[in-house]
């Protein structure tokens, strides 16, 4: 792995646990997790051979933002940004964090009609068993955000999107409301703060879990970052088209382009990105942090100046 990566080996006091696309998580002897954000990035459920420099440390920057932000609202497992048993190279990607018992469900909310959602309206009218009004195009602006879960999928697998009903016969009646609930206050507060900043925020997924033994629903994994949300500037909004954006939609669209020669039909892996892809990407990326939070990216630790 390169130096933006993960030590492919866990440093002394540390178990690995898990890898994912973009992160790896490991386990302290004490019982906490380690959660490093990786430079990797995927698309179309494949980890690209390319990474995004810096990606780890702006997914970093901005969770641990929201997490300060939304504390008011729920719980978070983040217990430290850095600890001084981990490498050097981990530094600004790191979450130290509470150990949960994951609730098995991606728990989305959209407030506008785009990606998986425009594709499940064009076929029925609904997204996951939500009926929506006819006539909506792509960007559309939805009525009310609404809460549309999905399946956890295993790396390269997709995730699929499923009705509420699916949700409240795999994790509880109970558990199935209070997620449909926390997401969509959660979602409404942070969307407002990103339209104070020129942002729409079009969609976005959380993951929570529970403390063992049981508890309140705790925010957990990344939180309202480019991977996990979709970002539109406001200025340049315009329904009935592939919306501007700040997240990797932008790796996706040259993926698609005849410039990368990839047919996604074919069955085989994305190509690498060019350095101009991936370095316009961080630029997006970095822009996200930058007009949402108020904050330099220069200014958070192990960032490349």
């Amino acid at each position: 792995m390169s130096t933006a990566e993960t030590p492919a080996e866990a440093p002394a006091g540390l178990a690995h646990v898990h890898s994912g696309k973009v992160r790896d998580l490991y386990r302290t002897d004490d019982g906490r997790l380690v959660v490093v954000a990786s430079d990797r990035i995927s698309a179309f459920d494949f980890v690209l051979d390319s990474t995004i420099p810096d990606k780890g440390r702006i997914l970093t920057a901005m969770t641990a933002w929201w997490f300060e932000r939304l504390a008011d609202l729920v719980p978070n497992h983040l217990l430290a940004l850095d600890d001084p048993r981990l490498p050097a190279a981990w530094r600004g990607r790191v979450m130290v964090c509470q150990a949960l018992d994951m609730v098995p469900v991606e728990a989305v909310a959209r407030g506008y009609l785009a990606g998986s959602g425009l594709v499940d309206y064009r076929a029925s009218g609904a997204v996951c068993g939500v009926a929506l009004p006819p006539g909506l195009t792509d960007g559309d602006r939805l009525p009310e955000p609404i809460f549309t879960p999905a399946s956890k999928a295993a790396v390269g697998e997709h995730d699929e999107n499923v009705s509420y009903e699916q949700v409240a016969q795999t994790v509880g009646a109970d558990t199935a409301a209070e997620l449909r609930d926390l997401t969509l206050r959660v979602y409404g507060v942070a969307a407002e703060v990103a339209a104070t900043r020129g942002i729409l925020l079009a969609d976005t997924k959380f993951e929570f879990g529970r403390p063992p033994g049981g508890g309140p629903l705790v925010l957990a994994d990344e939180v309202l970052t480019p991977d996990s949300s979709r970002f539109w500037p406001a200025d340049e909004w315009r329904p009935g088209r592939a919306q501007p954006s700040f997240d990797k939609q932008y790796v996706r669209d040259w993926l698609l382009s005849p410039a990368s020669g990839w047919d996604r039909v074919s069955g085989e892996a994305p190509p690498a990105l060019p350095a101009e892809v991936a370095e316009a990407t961080r630029d997006r990326y970095v822009e996200a942090y930058e007009r949402l939070t108020g904050l330099r990216f220069a200014d958070w630790p192990g960032s490349a100046v």
